[in-house]
């Protein structure tokens, strides 16, 4: 219990240093604040196109994924369905000559 303690606290110090690291590198940067300010939008923008393209990637790969579980559950029924009726006739054959 304790060392949980002790890692979630050298957690949440590592994120509050990064955190004033980070805000004390947009203070101290030497470009003016729209400059520093259209740079992260940039950044920000870049993110969301990346996140966006790999999205629409992965969202492509589960239709295909998909479409093959659905054929391969379409031959498996037409594999039992063909079954189903060769035991039928089988069936329906003894039951004729007897």
């Amino acid at each position: 219990m304790e060392n949980s303690n002790q890692v979630g606290s050298l957690m949440g110090g590592l994120v509050l240093g990064a955190l004033v690291g980070a805000v004390l590198g947009v203070l101290f940067a030497p470009q003016k604040g729209s400059k520093t300010r259209s740079n992260i939008a940039d950044g920000a923008n870049g993110i969301a196109k990346d996140i966006k393209k790999k999205m629409k990637k992965e969202a492509k790969a589960i239709r295909r994924k998909a479409k093959d579980l659905e054929n391969a559950a379409k031959d498996k029924f037409d594999e039992a369905k063909d079954k189903f009726n060769e035991v039928k006739e089988s069936v329906n054959k003894k039951a004729e000559t007897h």
